[in-house]
């Protein structure tokens, strides 16, 4: 620990040579500031701050710190993104060009930070630490911001900065742990606030790791209590923000930073002193001391096995018990990735990182005895200790002797007679665990005639249940079309087959969660990769979804559609497996401030076209004619080339091909993107599906939610802003700031025009999606004009009111019923 926290105070103490007396203060259009290392680009000005490039492994970053009379600095911040910088001798440039505000390499590619359609802009670091860009009025002062460092936090947070979300924005605050200590690539751990709990969570991965405990007379729970006399706690909570933030209480004490640590501890770092942990010190899974939580581990594991940094090596017991060493060469997990996957293993005694960087993982298996050795030469590694209780000791790991009671660290060897006995009676054990499982196992199997599928034992009677479940009649459709398959050629897999694939349910192969329940990636044997859908017992979906999805998926066939593999039933647990998408769905990316970058409007523009390819054939050319009623930014996963394919079709309705609406009392969807008939008379129909297809191409043009989306006059959704902009002939000010430059003018306004067109009021204006397609791509196609679209000023929840029916409100995937309130 004492290693690890001198590193940390290295990395956030930086050292400069002489700052000078006047340093630039503004970026004003036109101007390029050129690094030299040593000066910083800006100051602030009150000189508290300076901007400069910073140079970790070998990527450059912006980056700014603190600084003081001494030249000694903390970095509170750098950019997520670096430059690759091939030898010291490098020049990096920050610049204020054509309204945009980009770094580069000296004749290199540029990364661009923000653009804007008028040069009328500044960059300026504040004397709060924040870096911004804004677009001024001729008298200079400030029109709007239009990029901010403070949104864009990195590992560190000081007065001033925010946890949180701004609700008007959708701006979320939280800070990203880095990698490794040398590697300040986004990690694995963030901390975030809570607003309902009103408390900080870290999370692994996703996984709450640590909380807080509630706030209360400015303390946290589980938090050092002697920061209540350096800081003030500020907590908002209205419409437009809920976010915490610090605040020093005497301005005259010394300057102190809180920073994430790689092994997602909560620090506070002095600029002058030690730097020491004030949360989650040591959280593992099991232990709850402090405000660690628990989270789902191997059944190998106890509560009071710890994991401990020692030095020291590894030998076998005997010949019959031998230490094996494995490895994982990813340079994108961090030791505590390391960490989680053996505790997961329940062979592996011990862990560490695999690069010089502090990146990869090794790992120690099988039987062995730790022998501690604290000389300089020794080897240090995480061990994995077992509870005292625990009697089996399954990893044999010795305590460290003292050295008066055995100085020669000799490990005394048992009399021969005492391992005679032992062996006899282990024997005798055996024989008996052995003879009482197999009466076990001839009891609870014989009711069960057992087939064999795929190397592992499945019941029956639940092959049974899956084939009935995909053959049998649906609401809409008298009887689906029989292929002499039961209806099906998908695969049915056996239970063992999915936890082994998914080693056993492991946090580390978690990818997520939605309404359905997590989803986990998996490897079968044949090393392909997948996903597996598993349904949640607090899930608000259920056996008719999982039935919809896999009847519907497994009849339809289409590269923009997402392909099931198979199923799985066993007992009350009920999986769907699908093909793996490794880029996640696209609400990953559009949503985030980072990576909506690497969508250029080349790729978004392409996904917009697959997934209208989708839906015409949903709508129009598949055997089936379905209605897909939850189509969303979530439910389009990408594959690997960024080709969008629709998923999650457990809301799904099928025609008949001679149907044109049908109407229901049982409301799906979520908030935003359901049509204002369906919201409201629960009538849908193809067109339901066009106008939540209008809602998400705005989406993916502007990069922001529809339904956490404020004006900065009018609480309007997204649709009710296109509109208004439209209306003014201001159409491109809708357009994601970060693909101003790839953008196509004609086109971007084209999509926006079309989008109109697909969310007016009445189904019968909007376009069919074969039509749609037709406007997007055919430019001689002349387009009507748009009609006033429904949307709603203001935000209530209700029960869907259905005429001459007994609503049923029916809310899953974070939906809500709402007024849809035309203007």
């Amino acid at each position: 620990m004492a290693t690890h926290l001198t590193l940390l105070k290295f990395l956030f103490l930086l050292f400069f040579s002489s700052l000078g007396s006047s340093h630039a203060q503004y970026i004003k259009p036109g101007d390029t500031l050129i690094s030299s290392f040593s000066l910083p680009l800006l100051d602030s000005p009150n000189g508290r701050f300076g901007l400069n490039f910073v140079r970790w492994s070998n990527y450059t970053y912006l980056g700014a710190f603190l600084s003081f009379p001494n030249n000694t600095g903390g970095y509170i911040w750098h950019l997520s993104q670096g430059i690759p910088s091939a030898n010291d001798s490098d020049e990096f440039i920050l610049e204020n060009k054509d309204g945009a505000l980009r770094i580069r390499r000296k004749g290199g590619i540029p990364i661009t930070l923000c653009s804007s359609a008028t040069n009328s802009t500044i960059a300026t670091l504040l004397d709060s630490g924040n870096f911004v860009f804004n677009e001024v009025y001729s008298n200079g002062s400030t029109k709007r911001v239009l990029w901010q460092s403070f949104d864009n936090l990195a590992d560190v947070l000081i007065p001033g900065m925010k946890l949180g979300v701004n609700h008007k924005t959708g701006q979320n605050w939280s800070l990203t742990s880095r990698l490794t200590w040398y590697i300040p690539n986004p990690g694995a751990f963030t901390l975030e606030w809570d607003p309902k709990g009103l408390e900080l969570v870290i999370k692994h991965r996703g996984v709450v790791h640590w909380k807080s405990g509630i706030l209360r007379d400015n303390q946290f729970e589980n938090i050092s209590p002697h920061l209540t006399s350096i800081y003030d706690f500020n907590v908002v909570s209205n419409g437009d923000e809920e976010s915490f933030s610090l605040k020093y209480k005497n301005q005259s004490l010394p300057h102190t930073l809180w920073g994430l640590s790689p092994m997602g501890q909560l620090m506070e770092v002095p600029i002058k002193g030690a730097v020491f942990p004030i949360g989650a010190d040591n959280c593992y899974g099991y232990n709850t001391e402090g405000g660690c939580q628990r989270w789902s581990q191997s059944d190998c594991r106890h509560n009071g096995d710890k994991v401990d940094l020692k030095s020291g090596s590894f030998t076998a017991i005997d010949y019959d018990h031998y230490l094996r060493y494995d490895s994982t060469p990813d340079t994108n997990l961090a030791i505590s990735d390391c960490k989680v996957k053996c505790l997961n293993n329940c062979s592996c005694v011990a862990f560490y990182y695999l690069y010089e960087n502090t990146t990869g993982c090794k790992f120690w298996t099988n039987i062995s005895t730790f022998l501690a050795d604290d000389s300089s030469s020794s080897e240090r590694l995480y061990i994995i200790t077992p509870e005292p209780s625990n009697s089996a000791n399954p990893n044999n790991i010795k305590p460290e002797p003292s050295n008066s009671a055995n100085p020669n660290n000799i490990t005394p060897k048992p009399s021969q007679s005492g391992k005679s006995k032992r062996i006899w009676i282990g024997i005798v054990i055996a024989i008996a665990f052995v003879t009482f499982s197999c009466i076990m196992c001839y009891c609870c199997l014989l009711p069960k005639r057992k087939v064999v599928l795929q190397g592992h034992n499945e019941t029956t009677n639940e092959k049974e249940l899956c084939n009935s479940m995909i053959s049998n009649r649906f609401d809409d459709v008298n009887e689906f079309p029989n292929d002499g398959k039961n209806g099906s050629d998908i695969t049915i897999f056996s239970y063992e087959c999915i936890k082994v694939a998914t080693n056993n349910f492991s946090l580390e192969n978690k990818l997520g969660e939605g309404g359905f329940g997590p989803v986990y990636m998996g490897k079968l044997l044949t090393s392909q990769q997948i996903a597996i859908k598993r349904l949640s017992r607090n899930s608000g979906q259920g056996i008719i979804e999982f039935k919809n999805e896999l009847i519907l998926i497994s009849k339809l066939q289409h590269m923009n559609l997402v392909k099931l593999l198979g199923c799985c039933i066993f007992g009350e647990e009920r999986m769907l497996v699908y093909e793996y998408m490794p880029n996640k769905s696209l609400d990953y990316f559009l949503f985030d401030s980072n990576q909506r970058r690497l969508l250029d409007w080349k790729k978004r523009f392409n996904i917009i076209e697959g997934i209208a390819q989708g839906l015409i054939y949903l709508h129009k050319y598949s055997r089936l004619k379905v209605i897909h009623r939850d189509l969303k930014a979530s439910n389009i996963l990408l594959d690997e080339s960024m080709n969008p394919k629709i998923s999650d079709f457990g809301m799904a309705r099928i025609f008949k091909q001679n149907e044109v609406e049908a109407n229901t009392n049982r409301i799906v969807g979520t908030y935003g993107y359901m049509s204002p008939e369906y919201a409201m008379e629960g009538v849908f129909s193809i067109k339901s599906d066009v106008y939540s297809f209008g809602v998400l191409m705005l989406e993916i043009v502007c990069g922001r939610k529809n339904n956490s989306f404020y004006d900065d006059e009018h609480a309007l959704n997204l649709v009710g802003y296109a509109w208004d902009l439209w209306q003014e002939g201001k159409g491109l000010e809708l357009v994601d700031p970060t693909i101003r430059e790839s953008c196509v003018e004609y086109q971007v306004l084209r999509c926006i025009h079309v989008s109109l067109l697909c969310v007016e009021d009445g189904a019968i204006d909007r376009p069919t999606m074969l039509d749609m397609l037709s406007m997007l791509t055919n430019e001689s196609t002349q387009l009507p004009l748009p009609k006033k679209p429904a949307f709603s000023i203001r935000r209530k929840s209700i029960v869907a009111n259905i005429p001459n029916k007994e609503p049923e409100v029916y809310t899953v995937n974070d939906l809500s019923i709402t007024d849809m309130d035309p203007r």
